[in-house]
Order: C-alpha cells, then structure tokens, then sequence
C-alpha cells in the first residue's frame, strides 16, 4: 500500500489533518442508532440514512472486511450557523473526490463515510431505491453506527459536544481501505 501517495490524494483536496487507523478499532454500537432514531430530523428522511441503512449487526460485519482506515478531522467556526448546510455539502463532495481517486489508484474496496448526512440533493428522495445519485450518495459515520467520539479519542483527537452552534464544528469522515 502507497500510503504517501494516498496522503498526497487527501492533501490535494485541503485535508490536512488525518490519521491512518486500525479498522479494527473503529467502535460500533447500538446505542448510536438509537440516538439517530430519536434525536436526529434525518432519520427516516434521507436515502442515506437509518433506515435506509444495513443493521448494526450489518455494519460490524462489513467493517471487519478492512484493516486500515482513514480518519479525516474537519473543523470549521461559524458566524452563521445556516451556512453550515452549504459547507457540509461542499466538504462532503470534497471526499467523493478523495474517495475516487483513492479508488482509481487501485483501492478496490475504498469506501467513504461523509463527515455529515448526504446532502447532494435539496430535496432527498428519502429511500435507496429512489435516490437520485445511488453511485455518489454515502452515509455518515452515525449512519452505520459508528461511535466518532470514543473512536477517534483513540487517535488522540479532540472532540467534544458542542453547546451552541457558534462554537467550532468538529467533524470526522472515514475512508475504509485495502
């Protein structure tokens, strides 16, 4: 594995903080559906999204088909929360960028989650079979019940809750590779 040339794809997409995990200690668990179920307003409505996505059980089956993982910190401060959609979209297609290239230099398996919800359409189609962009579309770590916080403490990341929204966003994508 090319690890510097994939260091270089990630740069050149101006991701410059992230760290090449054991896939092995990406901690999945229940309880981060539950919170999906009864917290978040994309639950139910995005094609992405639970529960338009395999089960936990499903999920931990699929993650043990890789070894390495990358984990991609994205921060960002506000001045008006309503801009974050915008810039969740931008980032997100950022990584499909990352993703692809990854992909085209032989990285069969590459599968990327968004730092965020999908956002490619303004208005989802709400279920798999129905959405519009089935090859671009991606889940976000808590869509397949990925625990972010416990797992990328791990790498000595900082996150912490966010009390309000003019604090800095801390977000996290993860490229699954091998």
């Amino acid at each position: 594995m090319d690890k510097s040339a994939i260091n270089q794809i990630i740069k050149n997409q101006g991701f410059n903080d992230f760290k090449w995990i054991d896939a092995k200690e990406i901690v999945v668990a229940e309880w981060v559906r539950f919170k999906c179920m009864f917290g978040c307003p994309s639950y139910g409505n995005k094609a992405s999204c639970p529960p338009e996505v395999p089960s936990i059980n499903e999920c931990r089956e699929f993650f043990k088909d890789y070894q390495r993982a990358i984990v991609i910190h994205i921060n960002k401060k506000f001045d008006n929360p309503e801009d974050r959609l915008l810039w969740g979209k931008e980032v997100n297609n950022q990584l499909l960028e990352v993703e692809r290239a990854i992909f085209l230099s032989g990285y069969r398996k590459t599968f990327l989650m968004f730092m965020d919800e999908c956002q490619l359409c303004k208005d989802c189609s709400v279920t798999r079979e129905n959405c519009h962009y089935k090859k671009l579309s991606r889940p976000c770590p808590e869509a397949l019940g990925i625990d972010v916080f416990e797992t990328v403490r791990k790498y000595n990341f900082q996150i912490e809750v966010l009390k309000d929204y003019h604090e800095e966003v801390n977000k996290f994508s993860f490229i699954l590779i091998d």
